[in-house]
């Protein structure tokens, strides 16, 4: 990691994301290298855009009674480092620098536990649907600089690094899309996604 000298991070707060800071975090192992961004969608409940529903599931602030849905995630705490609404706007919930709560089970590159050191971004989205155009003018941004500023070597979706449990962001996602905003190697893709 770079110093916070960096124009555009303090202490792992990217500075064109609106904080909400979560309690669900915790440190990096010692020796970690934040070296994955792993994306994923979500929509609270699923299919509904728009509400704050998402940012008070991060913060432990959603009302468990409030949809039927929420009974089957009642208790859960999650975090993600971003969240990339449907318009295009970013919140940070977690310091990059942290360890967020948003990978679970999983493995990529050789490694285990992807929430050691990986970096998490959540999608306003639901499986199988597209994703706007807004979103993806976000993520041109926001890839380049969080790379800039952790050693990146790998993106990935949370389907490819916990296959046969999740299934985000899913066949809506435009891989191709994201290479080519970002100009990263097709080796630093998944395969199977159809960057070139």
């Amino acid at each position: 990691m770079k110093d916070d000298t960096d124009a555009l991070w303090q202490a792992g707060w990217y500075r064109f994301a609106r904080a909400l800071p979560s309690p669900n975090f915790g440190a990096r192992p010692d020796g970690a290298r934040v070296d994955l961004i792993v994306l994923h969608s979500i929509s609270l409940p699923p299919g509904r855009y728009g509400g704050d529903e998402v940012q008070r599931l991060f913060t432990n602030q959603l009302d468990w009674d409030a949809h039927p849905y929420f009974q089957k995630i009642r208790g859960t705490q999650v975090s993600s480092h971003f969240y990339v609404r449907r318009n295009g706007e970013l919140w940070q919930f977690v310091s990059c620098d942290a360890r967020a709560w948003h990978a679970g089970a999983s493995a990529w590159r050789g490694r285990e536990n992807c929430n050691d050191d990986s970096i998490g971004i959540e999608l306003e989205g639901l499986e199988g649907e597209r994703f706007e155009d807004a979103q993806y003018e976000t993520l041109a941004s926001l890839c380049p600089a969080i790379a800039q500023h952790y050693a990146i070597a790998f993106v990935a979706g949370h389907e490819h690094i916990a296959p046969g449990r999740k299934i985000d962001p899913g066949p809506g996602f435009t891989w191709p899309r994201l290479q080519a905003d970002t100009a990263w190697p097709a080796a630093m893709f998944p395969p199977g996604t159809g960057v070139r």
